[in-house]
């Protein structure tokens, strides 16, 4: 099993941050945006990251690789069992992907002295302190345990400095939920030399 990652965007990080918590032995093929190798641009016709080689499978969707992940290896599940709960986290991990995950990539494309940056940071930050009532009586999402949704949201709040997004004081609960997350050895694990030096130095 071979992942093809950007060694600095959320939808690679978050994928590493699943193979860490499933503790997946596999080749992690660190490949810069732009510059893909001849064997990646012949297995994706999208020439997009992250893409997952799983013997004659190729996946190169985040979203479907991480489910894919999490049914291939049952072990922690990250998703709920009950059919209910199931659906209501995946409306969530398509806000995410739509919305969170949508910005991060206008920033990366505008830089920090975009023209829109400074909106793309404000509206970034709303979205995210509206997070702050599903923390509040859990330690994850909605959750007392980690799920797709909080891998999802983990790269982009580890990303915030590094965007020059502050949260407000009233986002206290999201904060000590973000450190949560960051606790995680299988988030240490997930992290790039690149996503390390985002905070860490």
């Amino acid at each position: 099993m071979t992942l093809f990652s950007a060694p600095d965007e959320p939808a690679s990080h978050r994928t590493r941050f699943v193979l860490a918590e499933k503790d997946v032995e596999i080749d992690i093929v660190s490949v810069t945006p732009g510059r893909f190798p001849e064997d990646l641009l012949d297995l994706n016709p999208d020439h997009s990251l992250p893409t997952l080689v799983d013997r004659d499978l190729v996946l190169y969707d985040s979203r479907v690789i991480i489910e894919y992940l999490d049914e291939r290896f049952p072990h922690p599940p990250l998703m709920p069992v009950d059919p209910v709960s199931r659906a209501q986290f995946r409306l969530a991990l398509h806000r995410v992907e739509r919305d969170w995950y949508g910005i991060a990539t206008q920033l990366a494309k505008e830089g920090p002295d975009g023209r829109n940056t400074p909106k793309l940071r404000s509206d970034l930050r709303d979205l995210i302190v509206q997070t702050a009532d599903f923390v509040r009586t859990k330690p994850y999402f909605m959750s007392d345990e980690l799920s797709l949704v909080d891998v999802s949201i983990a790269p982009v709040l580890w990303r915030l400095p590094a965007w020059q997004i502050e949260l407000p004081k009233e986002a206290q609960p999201l904060m000590r939920y973000a450190n949560q997350l960051f606790s995680r050895p299988a988030f240490r694990l997930s992290l790039s030399d690149q996503e390390r030096e985002l905070r860490l130095g």
